[in-house]
């Protein structure tokens, strides 16, 4: 049998022990990392297995290492921009170690987790990864007794042992420092919904700032992550005296506070600087292109794959599996300008 005609009919195990020289043993062997092949042998099989494109089915390596080579995900908020790119993270990287994905989606964590773990387990799955900010989702996960490894993302911890984090109270911090050395006198905030981990990361973080530089924080204005809330958030700033500084806890609200800042008569950032969170891809196209803190979320969902297959092979894994914000400055913040003058405070908004 020629090489060409088994690559093009999808090569077998046969053709690759053929090309190599080798019993189809030793090409299992190989293929199941097993110590007992000289590096000859080993070097060889490699090379017939890349010739040939070589992909082992997936039922014969799940029955080979008694595993169904399938990861469960249970996810919620998938419309706000971090945990859908987390999932694509999952996917890819998943993919990419060799494994399949199924996904459950939940409405209300503290009644449909367990009913959502154990339609997974049913699949079954070898490991499960919990994508749901969300106080309910973290204490219903805590509860969790699945028999299987489990990774849960719980955003503004610092690190704890078997989940993925990020360190949202240090990114939000870093926020509102930004401002104040800009030289803004404080700095207020425009908040996500209660209820979800990141929003109390970021007030946390804001708040640290703030005391840190002898301030007391002003009450929060509680928005529910979307563009629609972020403007009307916007038009309260526009009503409060003195304000020249605005931390946002995401991007989408960031770009309704400036919408409803300019139509009141504010300039950003001449007149008020609008600093964000998470730097979606449109943050660099906003007017002004707006700065704001970025997180890798895509990286996210990568190590959650890699730490939930290093509990299922029970590998060590020794790697920082936590991911810093970083700042990204861009147009919408600057300095203070004490030399303006006050705003049309009385202007209607227009029509959005």
């Amino acid at each position: 049998m020629s090489e060409s005609t088994s690559a093009e009919r999808s090569a077998r195990m046969i053709d690759v022990a053929r090309l190599a020289g080798v019993s189809q043993q030793t090409v299992s062997r190989v293929i199941n990392e097993h110590p007992s092949v000289s590096p000859e042998a080993r070097e060889r099989v490699e090379t017939a297995i890349r010739r040939l494109r070589y992909r082992r089915h997936p039922s014969a390596r799940a029955l080979a290492s008694n595993r169904s080579l399938t990861i469960g995900v249970v996810s919620f908020g998938l419309a706000q921009y971090g945990p859908s790119v987390i999932l694509t993270g999952v996917v890819d990287e998943a993919k990419r170690a060799g494994y399949s994905t199924s996904l459950v989606t939940i409405a209300d964590p503290d009644h449909d987790m367990r009913q959502a773990v154990d339609h997974l387990l049913a699949v079954p799955v070898d490991g499960i990864i919990i994508v749901a900010p969300i106080d309910a989702a973290l204490r219903s996960a805590r509860l969790l007794d699945i028999g299987v490894p489990l990774v849960v993302f719980e955003p503004g911890a610092v690190h704890v042992p078997g989940n993925v984090v990020t360190d949202e109270v240090s990114g939000s911090a870093a926020a509102t420092r930004h401002l104040l050395e800009l030289g803004h006198r404080t700095v207020h905030h425009v908040a996500g919904p209660a209820g979800w981990l990141g929003t109390t990361a970021r007030i946390a973080g804001w708040q640290r700032s703030l005391a840190e530089a002898g301030l007391t924080s002003t009450p929060v204005i509680e928005g529910d992550w979307t563009t629609d809330s972020g403007y009307r958030a916007g038009l309260r700033v526009a009503e409060t005296a003195g304000v020249t500084a605005v931390f946002v806890a995401n991007d989408q609200m960031a770009l309704g506070v400036i919408k409803a800042l300019t139509e009141r008569g504010f300039d950003v950032p001449g007149d008020v600087s609008v600093i964000g969170f998470d730097d979606v891809p449109e943050a660099p196209y906003f007017i002004p292109a707006l700065s704001t803190m970025h997180i890798d979320f895509d990286r996210v969902g990568r190590h959650a794959v890699a730490r939930l297959v290093t509990l299922i092979t029970g590998t060590t894994d020794a790697a920082d599996r936590g991911v810093m914000p970083v700042l990204v400055e861009r147009h919408s913040t600057g300095p203070p300008n004490s030399h303006r003058s006050p705003p049309p405070h009385r202007s209607p908004a227009r029509s959005r």
